[in-house]
């Protein structure tokens, strides 16, 4: 017979017994389902984790090759990717002027670049932007620097084709004289304008795992 004192719950309650109510029958399926997205956000993790890792690695072999003076510029990780910013060095242009022709300093930097970017496309989008100043040109081949921009970024993008580099993770854009990173107010900073950027767009890590697949 249960022992019943004044004031307490009976030991025989459900509420207080060994084995009390049973779960409901959904949470179990419930509990699995949790357990299956905590391991999953794992997975996440671990790939971007991954991802990150080698666009470090890769950020740093660039700001070596410019703290050596094998090239000009900036690198920049956010979380978006990785930007690397080429400027012209002294009186070396990348483009013949008024052309969108490559240089042999340019094609001397895309080599050097080369195998980083490569590497980096397995996982993720390269976009080469195009930059120029705002000296207005106005030719048979070009209208703007709208185009210029354009052509010049192409060009980038047909050299490293010819190179290898896998077509469907590569692309080109313009942006003319529209996003300066100095006034133009000289011919110093309009050589800095006149810029090539290789965008490394970051691949989320659920897409990684699709094209791991």
């Amino acid at each position: 017979m249960a022992v019943r004192v004044k004031n307490m719950i009976p030991e025989d309650d459900p509420r207080v017994a060994p084995i009390g109510h049973p779960a409901p029958p959904w949470m179990v399926n419930y509990a699995d389902l949790m357990t299956e997205l905590v391991c999953f956000f794992v997975i996440l993790y671990a790939l971007s984790a991954a991802l990150n890792k080698n666009v470090q690695n890769a950020a740093q072999q660039i700001k070596e090759m410019m703290e050596k003076g094998e090239m000009s510029g900036k690198v920049e990780v956010n979380k978006e990717g990785l930007k690397i910013t080429l400027e012209e060095q002294g009186e070396l242009p990348f483009f013949e002027s008024g052309s969108a022709d490559l240089t042999t300093e340019m094609s001397g930097k895309i080599d050097k670049l080369y195998p980083i970017l490569k590497k980096l496309s397995e996982k993720n989008e390269v976009i080469v932007e195009g930059h120029t100043d705002n000296i207005p040109i106005a030719t048979k081949q070009f209208a703007s620097n709208w185009e210029l921009s354009t052509a010049r970024a192409t060009s980038v993008v047909r050299h490293m084709l010819e190179m290898g580099f896998d077509p469907r993770k590569i692309s080109a854009i313009g942006y003319g004289e529209y996003r300066p990173i100095v006034p133009n107010n000289s011919p110093e900073n309009r050589r800095k304008n006149r810029r090539v950027v290789f965008f490394v767009k970051m691949t989320s890590a659920h897409g990684a795992a699709k094209n791991e697949k």
